[in-house]
């Protein structure tokens, strides 16, 4: 039954990377998301006063 054993364990394992991968690209993406909307509020802000 060790194979058993051994298959969860390398299923649970490839599970829980995909699910680390997932949320590092993430939290990547906010970050760049929050930065193109502070760089689109500086545009807009410095278009205004032009």
């Amino acid at each position: 039954m060790w194979y058993l054993f051994a298959a969860y364990s390398i299923a649970w394992a490839v599970i829980f990377g995909y699910i680390f991968v997932l949320v590092f690209r993430q939290n990547r993406l906010k970050r760049e998301l929050d930065s193109l909307k502070e760089a689109t509020k500086q545009k807009a802000t410095s278009q205004k006063g032009s």
